[in-house]
């Protein structure tokens, strides 16, 4: 997400002062937490406590993130309902919550949780519609969902946007870093400098409807078909301004159903009920040096988007791509790697695996395979930059710009197939992660390259 704005005390008072004076309830209860008075939330407090009960713990960890001055006191609190020793903070206690899915929430904490977001912004009601709320119609927990630090659309997506020639893009470095898009011969390049700013855009390349989902906080921008079956027309969508695991929570313009960024599944709202995975189309990462020379008749981003911003090149995220930390919080496994350690993974063929990054520091092209379908990866670690494309029975070594498989042919590297006289081998859509996304969402089902 863009911005990261510190609340004031002006607005914690907004969001605790209880939209209802009647009797105490535990919905009550929790506001008068929030609401930092001594006079109400040690009371509060000292009821939560004398229930014993970890069922209020999720209301809890969503005050405290809001309150002022009364945090080690929910902590205490925190400690005797729970009998776990999660921290002192925030950060810490939403760790051991994403820990510890045994722990149902209070049936209150649903209308609890709303109004606080929807009193931060009343457009965060189109996504947290009653009706859809109830755990059993959600495919995420409520209480895992954060809000990112702005409001609906504060990351404004890029819809059909200007597209320029690289004689016309003056304002790019040859080294900075572009998401490649080619569909059916309409080949694009959209610059991460600017994508960082918007997270999304919605267009139709080459006769297909497409969006690409970037979330700078997971490092990964996945190109998704957006015409699914079942609905007249193509899906649009936008930034919430909600996160889940550190991840971006995107969602549709018809029907304001959240989806998972990583997965491209609707997992809260209308669709959630609904067997919908959007399907990949690839993507690459790489400079735009390497593209133009690769793609001269591509057409690239404009500097004219309709916004305001500062698109120079190491601007946007720069402290957090610069940084090993996560910005918000999710469990990582960091046994076997660095939790924003890069990784190119493939969703397909019925199953997934992952290709960490520096395993193309000594070996550019890679021969492989995922669940009985050989694969050959061509990589770039410095530039981010991984193509994986099917190789039937052969395998292939780099030779100049270009392929050579182990017959002998000669084989050209393009972003539709390795091309060899009328033989083509399809390209196999993948993407680029940050080690931490990839395993949170997909580590128990998915391989690793140990090569």
């Amino acid at each position: 997400m863009i911005s990261r704005r510190t609340f004031t005390t002006s607005l914690a008072a907004t969001l605790a002062a209880p939209a209802f004076a009647q009797a105490p309830d535990y919905r009550a209860m929790m506001f008068d937490i929030l609401s930092g008075d001594p006079a109400l939330f040690r009371p509060a407090l000292n009821q939560v406590t004398a229930r014993k009960n970890p069922d209020m713990a999720a209301g809890l960890i969503q005050a405290m993130r809001f309150t002022n001055g009364s945090e080690a006191e929910i902590v205490k609190t925190l400690r005797q309902i729970t009998g776990a020793n999660a921290g002192n903070n925030w950060f810490k206690w939403m760790l051991w919550q994403e820990a510890n899915p045994q722990v149902k929430p209070h049936p209150s904490f649903i209308d609890f949780k709303r109004e606080v977001m929807t009193r931060i912004d009343p457009n965060f009601a189109d996504f947290l519609q009653r009706k859809y709320l109830d755990p059993d119609k959600m495919r995420i927990r409520l209480e895992e969902i954060t809000w990112g630090g702005v409001r609906k659309d504060g990351i404004p997506s890029l819809d059909n946007p200007k597209m320029t020639t690289p004689a016309k893009a003056i304002y790019m470095r040859g080294d900075d870093l572009i998401f490649g898009v080619s569909i059916n011969g309409d080949t694009r390049a959209y610059p991460l400098r600017i994508m960082g700013w918007h997270e999304m855009f919605n267009e139709k390349i080459g006769g297909v409807n497409v969006a690409l989902a970037y979330c700078t906080l997971c490092g990964s921008g996945i190109l998704f078909e957006t015409k699914v079956k079942g609905r007249n027309r193509p899906l649009v969508f936008g930034s919430s301004g909600f996160l889940y695991r550190s991840n971006k929570l995107m969602f549709d313009r018809q029907t304001n159903s959240l989806w998972n960024q990583f997965t491209g599944e609707p997992v809260v709202g209308k669709l959630a009920s609904r067997k919908i995975e959007l399907k990949q189309r690839p993507v690459v990462i790489t400079t735009w040096d390497a593209w133009k020379a690769q793609n001269p008749k591509t057409k690239i981003l404009s500097l004219d988007t309709g916004h305001r911003r500062d698109y120079g090149s190491g601007v946007v995220y720069a402290e957090y791509f610069g940084s090993n930390e996560l910005m918000f919080p999710t469990n990582v496994d960091q046994r076997r790697h660095k939790q924003k350690d890069y990784v190119f993974g493939i969703r397909k063929f019925g199953g997934a695996k992952a290709w960490p990054l520096k395993s193309f520091k000594r070996k550019k092209v890679i021969n492989d395979g995922m669940l009985n379908t050989p694969l050959v990866l061509i990589g770039d670690d410095k530039s981010r930059t991984v193509r994986a494309y099917e190789r039937g029975g052969l395998s292939f070594k780099q030779k100049g710009s270009g392929l050579v498989s182990n017959d002998g042919k000669a084989w050209r590297v393009t972003e539709d197939a390795l091309i060899s006289g009328n033989t083509q081998l399809p390209r196999v859509a993948g993407h680029i992660a940050y080690w931490f996304a990839w395993n949170g969402y997909l580590g128990a089902e998915s391989e690793l390259y140990k090569g």
